[in-house]
């Protein structure tokens, strides 16, 4: 659903929503068009009203379909006024809404686009027909990045595999693929390519993209048939070293270090050494908003004590240790 404000446009009144079916069934990547009459008013006295398009929102009730919402393409007044009139278009109806669905509400459109007051507004709520969608042979996108973990400041790349669901093969063709970085992967946009008849393809990335949200989906007016969202897996460059290098068994030590380019409240551990290789937790601190922590080491006995800190998979950035450090209990 469109990002919402507080209310529904006030000057929108809803007095009835038609499907011209109520079941439909619909394969792989196809959709099926389901008309859509409104009959509505606007009432904003604006001259700029003759050009109020209108979208109805269906939600899901019911069923195992991807999609938990779909909504029409833009429906333009096709007779009557603006204050008494008749809206009409279609409901493209995606595979991965398999389920049922129940019209909830109509909004003033674009689909997701920014009212005059900034973002869309909510949909004045209209309890109307349900959907029953068959949905069979689902689309599902995967990815597969290049190098698994992308090194912090290098360029990668991202193999997309468009594949039945049901049957876990590509569907043959040269399908339509939006590929996206950041902005468009939130509010649409993404330049489109096609896939190989294979299902597959392969885009190269910038460094900088490796710190944004990357994103394929496949479309269908308004909406998603089927979306994939992903950051890439970065390491974690880990250092720590202790305030002090000795002192007295029993006594803190403050062991300061940071994780590279990490800002999220991610946990870190101290360990240290028992034996000859079995490494056990003795502290646990969280990154502060520089990316900066302080453990606490305590010496247990005298002698070189060896420590290090672990930092456990955290966001898209996968588990890594610093060097071990040493401190000598005295």
């Amino acid at each position: 659903m469109p990002a919402a404000q507080a209310a529904p446009d006030p000057y929108l009144t809803v007095s009835q929503v038609t499907l011209d079916r109520t079941s439909v069934a619909v394969s792989g990547l196809n959709t099926y068009p389901v008309n859509i009459t409104v009959k509505a008013g606007y009432h904003s006295g604006n001259s700029a009203d003759d050009h109020v398009v209108l979208n109805v929102l269906l939600k899901r009730t019911g069923g195992t379909g991807a999609r938990t919402d779909i909504a029409s393409t833009d429906l333009k007044r096709t007779a009557g006024t603006i204050e008494n009139g008749t809206w009409t278009g279609r409901l493209n109806v995606a595979s991965t809404a398999n389920g049922t669905f129940k019209v909830v509400g109509v909004a003033t459109g674009p689909y997701g686009g920014p009212s005059a007051d900034g973002p869309p507004l909510d949909p004045t709520p209209y309890s109307g027909q349900t959907l029953t969608v068959k949905g069979t042979n689902q689309p599902r996108i995967t990815a597969a990045v290049s190098p698994r973990v992308v090194p912090w400041g290098k360029p990668y790349s991202i193999t997309w595999a468009v594949t039945n669901s049901a049957t876990g093969k590509p569907y043959g063709s040269r399908i339509p693929i939006g590929l996206g970085v950041d902005v468009p992967c939130a509010e649409g946009g993404s330049p489109m390519y096609r896939t190989g008849t294979n299902g597959l393809i392969t885009k190269s990335y910038t460094a900088a993209a490796g710190d944004l949200m990357n994103c394929a989906h496949i479309y269908t007016d308004p909406y998603y048939i089927a979306g994939q969202w992903l950051g890439v897996a970065r390491p974690a460059i880990v250092s720590a070293a202790p305030a002090k290098a000795a002192a007295p068994v029993g006594s803190i030590v403050p062991v300061n270090g940071s994780v590279y380019h990490v800002t999220l409240s991610c946990p870190v551990q101290l360990q240290r050494l028992y034996g000859a290789s079995q490494w056990r937790t003795v502290g646990n601190a969280r990154l502060r908003t520089s990316g900066r922590f302080t453990l606490n080491a305590q010496p247990a006995y005298k002698g070189l004590i060896p420590y290090r800190a672990y930092f456990p998979a955290c966001g898209y950035v996968v588990a890594g240790l610093s060097k071990t450090f040493y401190i000598r209990g005295t």
